[in-house]
């Protein structure tokens, strides 16, 4: 193969391949109906991409040419059905990424929420540590400035993507599970299949699996040896003591794990999601072999994820944290999450619905999480891949909201809102584009100070 095409290369997981291929000395070139600061990116490093669904630029040379797609792409593209009628070689990204990591030591993290974060701060780790490893990342490493890692040695972190049983292409040697929530049931079609879709996943797991105290994944499941990590609980394999924040909301804790303690590790990145995140992801390292020592002294340079509780305004009087937060358990923990950081303060969150069908499967949960905000500035479902469903508006969530305040707002009329509205600490959840008020938000809160 010469070239590697992508469709749909603006996607986290899409744009790290993209990369990957562009190292190893392919042409690659791609489609994406938006541009994004992740096909900025990409543009900037040589990679050409274009946004008209234009079959003429998929490259001729079929029988050089790797094509790979995203099942959030719609099957009626003209440049997908060109590739699948023409004969070209056509993969998955799933599919894919299960090829390049078959041959490594692959590290890899699932689960329903956490993964994201764990599996940048375990690819930190291993870098830091001297190991080394290679890494597909779900998000943008604010220590590294990208969603790729590349290394000579032949271990590579994965985080192991549930959506569309894309996690099923992978057999890690050592697996973290973080959660077994219901989510994406217009996959599934109800939560015993995501159960089932997990437990496949443990049965893959070539080494040791290490799953959240409480998830539904046990001995039973497969042949690979089974630990548990937890937050705080003492009945884990790995879990965090005493676990308290310091004057920035960086949480220090004792690490506990079969070989010992680890004492007085600190987080680098805000928040006890962070901490919780960070004893799955010292499980993986210390299992693997790692030292203690360059394990704790990692998860202290721990910079997080962007997107993943990122602050970009902090003052006494004024702050403004970003979250990809999606999932009504996302919601639940980031919310008490920023309640630690800023304790006693005013706490107006935006949240952007993401896909019609997450919204109907799950507005009751939406709406209890959202409620543990002060005020909630609530916009239009963002649709990604769907198409409308009868019925199914932001509103579903909106009328059972409890918090002292709300507003419903069409997210073109947000930032004139938010010019005369008094605020202390803000916050934007949400995976569709309300990342895109990012910067203006930014700017209008600087002003303020």
């Amino acid at each position: 193969m010469k070239n590697v095409y992508f469709i749909g290369i603006g996607g986290i997981g899409m744009s790290a391949l993209a990369r990957y291929y562009k190292f190893k000395g392919y042409d690659v070139a791609g489609y994406d109906r938006t541009p994004s600061e992740l096909t900025a990116a990409l543009e900037k490093e040589g990679i050409s991409v274009h946004y008209e669904d234009r079959p003429d630029l998929v490259p001729l040379d079929k029988d050089q040419t790797l094509v790979v797609y995203t099942p959030a792409i719609p099957q009626d593209l003209k440049e997908l059905r060109k590739v699948m009628d023409e004969g070209y070689l056509v993969l998955k990204r799933s599919r894919t990424l299960g090829e390049i990591t078959r041959s490594q030591r692959c590290m890899a993290v699932a689960g329903t929420h956490g993964k994201t974060t764990t599996s940048t701060l375990t690819a930190h780790i291993f870098t830091q540590s001297g190991e080394g490893c290679s890494a597909f990342l779900g998000g943008i490493s604010r220590n590294y400035g990208t969603n790729l890692l590349m290394s000579r040695n032949e271990t590579v972190v994965v985080e192991a993507d549930e959506f569309d049983r894309s996690f099923l292409q992978l057999n890690p040697e050592i697996a973290v599970i973080t959660a077994v929530d219901p989510d994406h049931l217009d996959i599934y079609g109800d939560y015993a299949h995501v159960v089932e879709a997990f437990k496949a996943f443990a049965s893959q797991v070539t080494g040791t699996v290490i799953a959240k105290k409480g998830t539904p994944i046990s001995e039973a499941d497969t042949k690979a040896r089974v630990l548990t990590y937890h937050y705080t609980d003492p009945e884990a394999d790995f879990y965090a003591e005493n676990p308290r924040p310091d004057e920035l909301g960086c949480f220090h804790y004792n690490l506990h794990y079969p070989g010992g303690v680890l004492e007085n590790v600190r987080v680098g990145a805000p928040g006890w999601v962070n901490a919780e995140n960070s004893v799955a992801a010292a499980a993986i390292a210390l299992t693997y072999g790692l030292e203690g020592s360059t394990v704790k002294s990692a998860i202290g340079s721990f910079e997080g994820v962007k997107r993943r509780l990122e602050v970009h305004v902090n003052s006494p009087r004024l702050s403004y944290i970003d979250d990809y937060a999606h999932h009504p358990a996302e919601l639940a923990s980031a919310i008490s999450s920023m309640r630690d950081i800023f304790p006693s303060r005013k706490l107006t969150a935006i949240f952007q619905p993401h896909l019609y069908t997450r919204t109907r499967d799950f507005a009751p949960e939406f709406a209890r999480a959202l409620s543990q905000v002060d005020k909630l500035i609530l916009l239009d479902i963002y649709p990604a891949r769907e198409e409308p469903i009868p019925g199914v508006t932001s509103e579903m969530i909106f009328k059972e909201v409890t918090a002292p305040e709300k507003v419903l707002l069409k997210k073109e009329a947000l930032m004139d809102y938010l010019a005369d509205e008094p605020l202390d600490v803000l916050v934007t959840f949400g995976a569709g584009n309300i990342d895109r008020f990012i910067e203006p938000i930014t700017q209008l809160l600087k002003s303020r100070l």
